[in-house]
């Protein structure tokens, strides 16, 4: 499998929210022999990097089991590309870099910025490297959000859409789990409004993570797991630890060493600003504008995050709108992680979608 890693820089660039950027960066991963495009939007801390070797300083690959030669995103077929999202630390844009107007880091002066405005980042970075037209736009969970506004904003150019594990606007459940998050990480002495230095609030970005981990999982899964097994000490002593405490902490720790607490503040409410209807005169509007394409909603029984009723209500509203949309069903205890996990069946699925018609 050919993969190639690199950046499109994008001079004078104005977003659908407003904000303006000198120059704005896109790191992407480019995986496949050519053909059609095929984009994959990530989810909320992946990134570029879907399949293949990891090489030092790159992040963890996240979908090896549905990219590849002979997966439903096949490399020998397809060329599949991957954006870092505006706001993530991996090489694009963010409150992590140094903006070049000032050569200061950009910290909480960034712009907020929807779903929308890194939909048409990755457009023009596409445009950029030559792309006239997508086979498919695909993406899970925050990556949904960003894969459904590229289709509606460009459907001509989209081709057509894989939904998975994502609505077509944020539900207040959602924006509540998100708000507990980012005030954990302002409320950290480190974060100092966003101007730290070194390691930041380290304390703060691994509570939100710890809450996130919850939000992701099933209560089959860590009750399967995990029941009430003490990893360490006594239950009736403050040193005890309970195995789901101990795997909590284990993960905010682990996203500490690899993520930037601003980041995630600005993905976080990039992911509560998603609402398709917003500024085109709501959700039926929207979906109009994406008559006659094809849509796969892809929902997970046990997803407690984003869940399955939600992904079947934005494939009805866009049937009842003239696109050729339907639902499908990932059958997991994994909860809104079933789509990182149980690659078997969204490789299915993904095959029908892409091959079946």
């Amino acid at each position: 499998m050919r993969e190639e890693h690199a950046s499109v820089v994008l001079p004078r660039v104005t977003l659908p929210s407003g904000a303006y950027f000198e120059e704005l960066a896109q790191a992407y991963g480019d995986y496949g022999e050519g053909g059609e495009t095929i984009l994959v939007c990530h989810a909320l801390t992946g990134s570029w990097k879907l399949a293949g070797e990891r090489r030092d300083g790159e992040p963890e690959p996240w979908w090896s089991g549905v990219v590849g030669d002979g997966l439903a995103l096949d490399t020998r077929r397809f060329r599949v590309i991957c954006f870092n999202n505006l706001g993530s630390p991996y090489g694009s844009t963010s409150p992590a870099s140094v903006n070049p107007a000032d050569g200061r880091r950009w910290a909480m002066r960034f712009p907020i910025l929807s779903p929308r405005d890194a939909a048409f980042a990755q457009k023009a970075a596409l445009e950029a490297l030559g792309v006239k037209k997508l086979r498919a736009v695909v993406g899970g969970s925050l990556g949904g959000m960003i894969a459904l506004e590229a289709a509606i904003s460009f459907p001509e150019f989209a081709g057509s859409c894989a939904l998975i594990a994502a609505p077509d606007r944020l539900y207040p459940q959602a924006i509540a789990f998100n708000a507990v998050q980012r005030q954990s990480i302002m409320d950290d002495p480190q974060w100092n409004g966003g101007d730290y230095e070194g390691a930041g609030p380290v304390n703060g970005l691994a509570a939100a993570r710890m809450l996130a981990m919850i939000t992701y999982k099933s209560e089959q899964t860590f009750t399967s797991r995990y029941m009430r097994e003490m990893a360490d000490g006594a239950s009736g002593a403050w040193g005890g630890q309970f195995q789901i405490e101990s795997y909590l902490r284990h993960h905010g720790q682990a996203l500490v060493k690899r993520f930037d607490a601003n980041c995630y503040l600005y993905l976080t409410r990039m992911m509560d600003l998603h609402d398709i209807g917003a500024g085109r005169g709501g959700l039926d509007a929207a979906w109009k504008r994406f008559a006659g394409r094809r849509l796969l909603g892809l929902g997970i029984s046990s997803d407690m995050l984003f869940p399955n009723w939600q992904v079947e209500e934005a494939v009805r509203a866009a049937a009842k709108n003239g696109v050729a949309a339907y639902y499908e069903e990932i059958e997991s205890d994994n909860g809104h992680d079933a789509f990182l996990m149980d690659f078997d069946q969204v490789d299915d699925y993904l095959r029908e979608f892409l091959y079946g018609a």
